[in-house]
């Protein structure tokens, strides 16, 4: 059985770029003091991301040494939506009108008080039929090297349509890191705008992905219903804080500016 989280102190202050009230939102008709203890520190941790930088190729990466937790999909998959869902604001990963034309990895660090703990990377969308082929092909071999080789990566989340399943490059992507999830990567493929299927279809979705995450986790989310929320949230948390002592927390440095749009 998983060891249950140390509850962090009752209040959470918002992150700085927040958007909105500092009233606590609700998730799914509930206060997040309605919610069980280890889900409000959950919640809290998230809502603390702020922007860390961008990278259009990986050597601009910073080396960390805090988990960092990568999300991953087509474009329109949904992915902007859930980050900025899961964060509780509005514009913290801006979506593109043109969907897989921004090219860049972005980071976002959480903590609290200024002290980054962990780290979220937005990488681009993928498989958007309107980026030359060339430029597919670049950032296909960019997220391989990425998902191979980053060190401090603690999990990652793919986030697919269940209405189209898995895709081509969704299969390549998860021949890619195979090898790293059958060493301890954690995986999750996350079912995003669930909202569309019915109970039947969004149970059979949801068993199919189960097979397909390769001893992974799968789980259903929608953004619009709050569905999920709270499951992934601490799948999350667990993710960056059963290991702490070989993460030890680092002085955040100053943002670089704005986040490029993404998706």
């Amino acid at each position: 059985m998983t060891q249950r989280p140390t509850p962090a102190p009752k209040t959470i202050s918002p992150s700085r770029g927040a958007t909105g009230s500092q009233a606590q939102p609700t998730h799914a008709g509930n206060t997040l003091t309605d919610l069980n203890p280890d889900t409000k520190v959950a919640h809290g941790w998230l809502h603390t991301a702020r922007f860390l930088t961008t990278a259009p190729q990986l050597e601009h990466l910073p080396p960390l040494e805090v988990p960092e937790i990568a999300f991953v999909g087509r474009s329109n998959a949904g992915k902007s939506t859930c980050i900025n869902t899961l964060t509780q604001q509005k514009r913290l990963a801006f979506a593109s009108k043109t969907p897989g034309r921004t090219q860049s990895i972005n980071l976002f660090s959480l903590g609290k008080q200024g002290v980054t703990d962990a780290v979220l990377a937005d990488l681009p969308g993928y498989g958007y039929a309107a980026v030359p082929r060339e430029a597919k092909l670049r950032w296909q071999r960019v997220m391989g090297n990425y998902l191979l080789t980053r060190e401090n990566l603690k999990g990652v989340v793919l986030l697919i349509d269940p209405r189209l399943g898995l895709t081509e490059l969704d299969e390549i992507l998860l021949e890619v890191i195979r090898p790293r999830v059958e060493a301890g990567l954690k995986f999750l493929v996350l079912l995003t705008k669930s909202d569309k299927l019915n109970h039947a279809e969004s149970q059979k979705a949801l068993s199919i992905a189960r097979l397909q995450s390769g001893g992974g986790h799968a789980m259903l989310f929608s953004a619009l219903k709050k569905k999920g929320l709270d499951d992934v949230a601490m799948l999350l948390w667990k993710w960056a804080h059963d290991d702490v002592k070989a993460a030890p927390p680092i002085a955040e440095p100053a943002p670089d500016g704005e986040p490029p749009a993404l998706d």
